[in-house]
C-alpha cells in the first residue's frame, strides 16, 4: 500500500477545517447566549444539590462545611461547584472539549515548585476535573471574579474590568497557541517572573516580597518546624482541632502502611525508588478548604534515612466529579486516578509524588503538602484583581490548549469582544444567583434544617 504524502497544503487545509469547526460551534452555542442567565430555567434546588454530596462525606464534618460556606457569598461559591455544574448543564454548550479543571475560580490559581524546583504559576485544584466544554471553566473563573470583588467591597466597574481582563487574556493567548505547534504548547510554562510582569511597579514589589517569603516558609522543613513535635514515641504531628486531629482507631498505622503500599505502585519507578527512602512516622486527619470539607483528608509525616529530611504527603478522598452527572462517568475506575491524570494533562509540570489508591471503598489521591505552594488570599488579590485575573486567563488558556484544540477554540471565540462581553454579562448574573443561593443556605441554618458550625 503506498504511503500517503502529507504536504504543507494538506496541513493548511486541516487547520482551516479545525478553525471552521470552531466557528460552526457557534450555531450550537451562540456566543451572545453564553451571557444569559435565566433563574427560571434552573433545573435544581441549590440546597438539595449540596446535600446530595453528603452521602460520601464524613458526617461529623458537615457542620464545618456549612459553617464555612455560610460566611459569605464568596465562601459559598467556593463550596458550590456542584450547583454551578448543574446550572451550566442546562444551557447549550460549544462541544469543544478540553480537560476541565472543573473549579477554575480565581483562588484556585497559584505558584508551586515543579520537580525541577522552578516556581510555576498554574491551576492547583483538580477534584472536579473531567473532559468537558472549555467555556464552562471560563465562565466559572469569570463569575468567581465578580463574587470575590463584591465580597471585598470593590466597585462593580473594578469587577467588570477584571473579568474582561481575564477573558481577553484567555482569548489572546489561545490565539497564540492556535499558531503554535503541539510541542511548543506542551513545553510552555508560566513561571514566577511572567506572573510578576503582570503587575505595576508598586504591586510588583509586594508580589515579589510575598513570593520570596513563600519560598522560604512554605517548605517541607518549615512545615515540620510548625506542625511536628518530638515525643518519647518519635515524631508526632501537633493537634490543632478541628484542622488537625489524630485517629482514635486501633491499628491505624497498619492501615496507613497498606494504603501507602498501594499508592506507591502508581508512581514511576524512579519516584517510587526515591519514596522508598522514607518511612511513615505519623498520620493525622485534616480539615481543609471549603468545598473539600467532609471529604476524608489525611496528612502523613515521613522521614528520610538521615533523619533530617521530612516529607509531608496529603492523602485526599476523591469522589465523582460534579460534572459526571451531566457529561457522563469518568473513564477511570478510581476517582483518585481521574484527578491525577487530569492534573497531568492540565499542568505544565506535576508534583513528582502524585498518585492514587483505594481503601475501604473510598478512592484517594496523594500529593505533597506545602511544597513551596504559594496561594494568594482575597485580601491580597483585591487591590490588584485585574492584574491577577489576567494571569489566570493566561494560565487557563495554556491548560486548555494542552488538552483541547486551540485552533477550534480560537475560531469559536473569534477576535471581537463578543465572547468577553458574554462572559462579563454571565458573571454579573451568576454573582446575583450566588448571593440568592447563599441567602437560602443562611435561611436553612436559621430554621434549623441545616446544622452549621459557627466557629468553622
Amino acid at each position: 500500500m503506498p504511503t500517503k504524502r502529507h504536504t504543507s497544503a494538506t496541513y493548511t487545509e486541516r487547520i482551516k477545517a479545525r478553525h471552521e469547526a470552531g466557528r460552526e460551534a457557534r450555531h450550537r452555542a451562540p456566543r451572545r447566549a453564553l451571557g444569559e442567565w435565566d433563574r427560571a430555567a434552573r433545573s435544581i434546588d441549590a440546597l438539595e444539590a449540596l446535600e446530595a454530596q453528603n452521602t460520601i462525606r464524613a458526617a461529623d464534618l458537615l457542620p464545618i462545611r456549612y459553617g464555612r460556606m455560610s460566611q459569605s457569598p464568596w465562601t459559598y461559591y467556593r463550596g458550590a461547584a456542584a450547583v454551578m455544574a448543574a446550572d451550566l448543564a442546562t444551557r447549550p454548550h460549544s462541544g469543544l472539549d478540553v480537560q476541565l479543571c472543573g473549579d477554575a475560580h480565581i483562588l484556585n490559581f497559584g505558584l508551586w515548585a515543579t520537580p525541577e524546583r522552578h516556581l510555576a504559576f498554574d491551576l492547583r485544584d483538580f477534584d472536579e476535573t473531567l473532559p468537558g466544554p472549555f467555556e464552562w471553566d471560563v465562565l466559572r473563573l469569570a463569575a468567581s471574579i465578580v463574587v470575590l470583588a463584591r465580597a471585598d467591597g470593590l466597585p462593580e466597574a473594578t469587577a467588570q474590568h477584571a473579568v474582561r481582563a481575564a477573558v481577553d487574556a484567555y482569548r489572546d493567548r489561545m490565539a497564540l497557541y492556535a499558531a503554535e505547534g503541539t510541542l511548543e504548547i506542551w513545553y510552555d510554562r508560566i513561571d514566577a517572573e511572567q506572573l510578576v510582569a503582570h503587575f505595576g511597579d508598586t504591586a510588583r514589589r509586594q508580589v515579589v516580597a510575598a513570593i520570596e517569603k513563600g519560598t522560604r516558609h512554605r517548605t517541607q522543613h518549615a512545615a515540620f518546624e510548625k506542625l511536628v513535635t518530638e515525643t518519647g514515641d518519635g515524631y508526632r504531628i501537633v493537634e490543632n482541632p478541628p484542622k488537625l486531629t489524630h485517629f482514635d482507631i486501633p491499628g491505624v498505622m497498619d492501615a496507613v502502611t497498606e494504603v501507602f503500599a498501594l499508592y506507591s505502585e502508581t508512581l514511576q519507578d524512579d519516584r517510587r525508588h526515591c519514596l522508598e527512602q522514607f518511612e511513615v512516622c505519623d498520620v493525622a486527619r485534616q480539615v481543609v478548604g471549603v468545598g473539600s470539607v467532609g471529604m476524608r483528608v489525611h496528612l502523613l509525616l515521613l522521614m528520610g534515612r538521615n533523619g533530617r529530611d521530612p516529607l509531608f504527603l496529603q492523602v485526599k478522598q476523591a469522589g465523582p466529579s460534579v460534572y459526571e452527572a451531566h457529561l457522563g462517568p469518568s473513564r477511570y475506575d478510581n476517582h483518585g486516578a481521574r484527578v491525577v491524570h487530569g492534573m497531568r494533562l492540565i499542568q505544565s509540570a506535576t508534583d513528582m509524588f502524585v498518585g492514587w489508591t483505594r481503601f475501604r471503598d473510598h478512592d484517594y489521591y496523594v500529593r505533597q503538602f506545602r511544597d513551596m505552594k504559594i496561594i494568594a488570599d482575597s485580601a491580597r488579590i483585591a487591590p490588584v484583581v485585574a492584574d491577577f485575573a489576567t494571569a489566570c486567563g493566561d494560565a487557563l488558556a495554556k491548560s486548555h490548549a494542552r488538552s483541547g484544540d486551540p485552533v477550534a477554540i480560537s475560531g469559536y471565540i473569534g477576535r471581537s469582544s463578543a465572547f468577553t462581553d458574554a462572559a462579563a454579562e454571565f458573571a454579573e448574573g451568576y454573582a446575583d444567583q450566588t448571593e440568592a443561593d447563599h441567602a437560602q443556605l443562611l435561611d436553612a441554618i436559621a430554621h434549623g434544617t441545616v446544622t452549621a458550625d459557627a466557629d468553622a
